[in-house]
């Protein structure tokens, strides 16, 4: 069983920067796709990005390409989202989670992740 955690949420004015971190316990999850999720008040969760278990291949939602950058230290079980120009619209608490199976292709539905962590909340607000 894996577990996940989250750091690194906080309160920042927009064009700020944020590093989110997720922990990763448990077993080893160096053979997952893993991404990250954000939900605003009232909405439905939303995925960010993802990054498969070899590294190599990432996925982002539009409205974050060129500002996020979602990377993984599988040796330290961490992965990592750098949030570069932060918007307003960018406030939710975000999640990070395990994809279901291990060495599947890259999914953007939350239905294909079965671990989440307790999620950390990100503001942007001047």
């Amino acid at each position: 069983q894996v577990d996940l955690r989250e750091f690194g949420g906080g309160l920042v004015q927009p064009g700020a920067s944020l590093r989110l971190e997720c922990v990763a316990t448990g077993r080893p999850f160096s053979t997952y796709t893993m991404g990250w999720f954000r939900q605003a008040p009232g909405k439905e969760r939303e995925f960010v990005s993802a990054l498969d278990y070899s590294g190599t291949n990432t996925y982002y939602v539009d409205s974050v390409k060129g500002r996020f950058t979602i990377s993984r230290d599988n040796t330290k079980n961490m992965m990592y989202l750098q949030m570069n120009s932060l918007k307003s619209e960018d406030t939710a608490v975000y999640y990070c989670a395990k994809q279901t199976k291990p060495f599947g292709s890259l999914q953007l539905g939350p239905d294909q992740y079965d671990t989440w962590g307790q999620g950390t909340q990100v503001t942007v607000s001047s």
